[in-house]
């Protein structure tokens, strides 16, 4: 790699943006690439111009939908030094979506990350996809820092969104930065850990967009002194809470001896083992507070070598199944994990991933041990905001982009081909779909085109999926929400020019049995002139909700069974399974059911693997119906934020849609409704919503949990979706 590039392990950093929807993300992304000199104009979200948001659904919008990874360069207290050659730490940025419906982006970035920016809106305060994506993080134990966006906005605080982390996200914040002023008076920020005032211009004098700003201490006659000294007490005071070594000081009263140094240290730690979360306040926007981010991103969040060394699994020939660690060691073998798959017009697909361990060099033949092909990565690319510039090379701890991978996609693991040890890297947590579209083409001349879209789609986003109705033979797209498919469709139309008709959204049901049963099944054909032969016994008793199906063999072990074929008692499971996939109802996954097999009989000569499979199959189908065959539907949390003044609208549109409704709390200067509403009863809910408030309400929502349909109602869904 270019000396330009080239930095030391402890020098890198992996990091995300993530959010709730219009909490200033990308926003604050732009002000990031412009103060660390990766662009040369800030691209506002407003106007369809950030350098992050390059998709048209995106300017179109004014949301990410899809996670970029951009590199950029940082040196606290040098804003001018913006290379590797200048001694400054090279960042790899990845600026996530925050609708829910593109929750899947954030999970992947996620994957490959080693910490993160949580951006909050200081008037609306926790939302809802902030608590999702927060929930995320601590999956992968993700370190972050945060930032409260929109302090310059009309009902703007620091405290009540500090007060909202600890109660909606069990967080332990450390406020490090204190805020002059609020809404229109919002001035200057006060660094707690230095005691400086960082003072930007006012918006008619600033030339050239917060990049110039002044840094001083903080004078005693200032009149935010006293309360900035009490903040710092607080700071240190929440510090100890977390730290051993500050609390030490703490409890010797002797925190005047407490250095900048030996702050930022105990930051580091807390933020580090997660105890702790450094809190920073701005507004991007308007371009003030960016450049303190800046700096805590470089203080307090973890560079590679700080983070554990991956765990891998032997895949193949000695020790298969066995975890083997894997050091950021440069010289080491080759592991990288590929997170995201986009195809681009000119180079085709591009394949983001990170490297763990070893050198990937321009040229190399790689083994895709996911799936087991080999591949040459035909050039490296490192991406520089909205433009990319090729490399040689990308060590350990580095994301960058790899051209003439054809057959890897997300979660996929890359080694060299000559390494003997096979082994892969944990894949990703993906969601099932929760409503889906039909597509067909207009014309068979077009099936081709259509058929080949949609599988560089799936490719690009594994929580889309594309299938074939067994009924009705349609082809099914399915996907986490309704602007999620509706973005897909205009991918295709516009970006594959695709001639196509796509069908209405529809929910995606699921199935299950009320009540236990059991049932012995005979199953004696004749195929082929040959005699098919199984007998099996099966059980099946309903689970809780959220559960999912448990799938086992109950034989006995009795003198009977020890010597029964092994190869029908795999086959009977496996004959369950396939049941399970397709319900009695309307054909819909069959949910949270146990089904055992207990009893089997077979005849030597006549019985076969074929003959057990379709015996508990079938056996399976007629228990789910005697069990009492049920119908469930998906369920979303909804959250409604709207002004005091149609909260009753609000309320009632909800009931009308056979929702919960579950509370009401104040969020600045509006109302948040809280509801559980099933999802057939939202589809189009924006339309409706925009007309009992006026259009000056929004609304969030993700899934929760699949729920029983009511009796009264199945019958009419069962006629709906079949069509008679």
């Amino acid at each position: 790699m270019s000396a330009k590039y080239d930095v030391e392990l402890g020098m890198i950093r992996n990091i995300g943006i993530m959010a709730h929807i219009d909490a200033g993300k990308t926003t604050t992304t732009e002000r990031v690439l412009f103060y660390t000199g990766s662009s040369h104009y800030i691209g506002e979200v407003h106007d369809g111009a950030a350098h992050t948001d390059f998709d048209e659904e995106e300017q179109k919008r004014g949301i990410t939908i899809y996670s970029v990874a951009t590199t950029c360069f940082w040196k606290p207290g040098d804003p001018e030094a913006h290379t590797a050659e200048d001694g400054a730490h090279r960042i790899n940025l990845i600026d996530t979506p925050g609708h829910v419906d593109f929750t899947v982006e954030v999970e992947r970035s996620l994957r490959v990350l080693d910490g993160a920016i949580a951006v909050f809106d200081a008037v609306a305060g926790v939302e809802a996809q902030s608590e999702t994506v927060w929930r995320q993080a601590d999956r992968y134990s993700v370190p972050r820092i945060c930032f409260v966006n929109k302090l310059d906005r009309v009902g703007a605080t620091l405290d009540r969104t500090v007060s909202m982390m600890r109660e909606r996200l069990d967080a332990h914040p450390i406020v490090i930065a204190l805020p002059v002023g609020l809404e229109g008076d919002f001035e200057a920020i006060v660094d707690l850990v230095t005691m400086e005032l960082l003072t930007w211009p006012k918006a008619e004098d600033d030339k050239d967009k917060g990049r110039t700003f002044t840094r001083a201490s903080l004078p005693e006659e200032h009149p935010i002194f006293e309360d900035a000294t009490l903040a710092r007490e607080a700071m240190i005071e929440a510090l100890a809470d977390v730290d051993d070594e500050i609390m030490e000081v703490f409890l010797g009263e002797a925190t005047d001896s407490l250095s900048v140094e030996d702050i930022r240290a105990g930051l580091r730690r807390a933020t580090l083992s997660l105890k702790g979360f450094p809190v920073l306040c701005g507004s991007a926007l308007k371009n003030r507070g960016v450049q303190l981010l800046l700096d805590a991103v470089i203080h307090y969040l973890p560079s590679p070598l700080d983070m554990p060394p991956v765990e891998a699994e032997i895949t193949a020939g000695r020790g298969q199944g066995d975890r083997v660690i894997r050091e950021a060691d440069p010289d080491g073998p080759l592991l990288a994990l590929a997170f995201k798959l986009v195809q681009d017009s000119h180079r085709g697909a591009v394949v983001l991933f990170r490297v763990y361990s070893g050198t990937l060099r321009a040229k190399d033949q790689v083994l895709n041990v996911t799936r087991d092909r080999k591949e040459r990565v035909n050039k490296l690319l490192l991406v520089l905001a909205s433009k990319t510039e090729e490399i040689d090379a990308v060590g350990p701890g580095n994301i960058a982009a790899a051209v003439g991978l054809r057959f890897s996609t997300t979660g996929d693991t890359l080694i060299l081909s000559k390494d003997k040890q096979r082994v892969v890297l944990p894949g990703m947590s993906i969601p099932d779909p929760v409503i889906f579209r039909s597509v067909e083409a207009r014309s068979a001349a077009d099936q081709r085109d259509l058929d080949q879209a949609l599988e560089r789609i799936q490719k690009e986003d594994p929580s889309f999926t594309v299938y074939e109705d067994k009924d009705s033979g349609q082809t099914l797209m399915a996907g986490q929400g309704e602007l999620h498919l509706e973005v897909i469709v205009n991918k295709l139309l516009r970006d594959y020019r695709v001639e196509a008709r796509v069908g209405k959204p529809q929910v995606a049901y699921r199935e299950s049995s009320r009540a236990p049963a059991r049932t012995d099944f005979e199953y004696a054909r004749e195929v082929g002139g040959k005699r098919q032969y199984a007998k099996v016994s099966v059980e099946i008793a309903p689970r809780e909700r959220g559960e999912g199906n448990l799938v086992e063999s109950g034989l006995p072990e009795t003198d009977e069974y020890i010597k029964f074929p092994k190869e029908f008692v795999a086959a009977a499971v496996e004959g369950i399974s396939d049941a399970l996939t397709r319900g009695p109802i309307l054909g819909y996954p069959v949910l949270d059911v146990a089904v055992r097999l207990v009893a089997a009989e077979y005849i030597e000569g006549d019985s076969s693997v074929a003959s057990f499979r379709a015996a508990a199959t079938m056996a399976t189908n007629k228990l789910v119906v005697e069990g009492g065959a049920q119908l469930l539907e998906p369920v979303m949390d909804v959250e409604v934020v709207g002004p005091d003044e149609f909260v009753g609208n609000v309320h009632s549109d909800l009931n009308t849609r056979r929702g919960r409704v579950l509370g009401m709390n104040p969020r600045g200067n509006a109302q948040v409704v809280e509801a559980r509403v099933p999802l057939a009863e939202m589809v189009g809910y924006a339309t409706a919503l925009r007309s009992v408030t006026q259009g000056r309400a929004s609304h969030t929502m993700q899934f929760a949990a699949y729920s029983e349909v009511p009796s009264s109602l199945q019958e009419d869904i069962v006629k709906k979706v079949r069509g008679y």
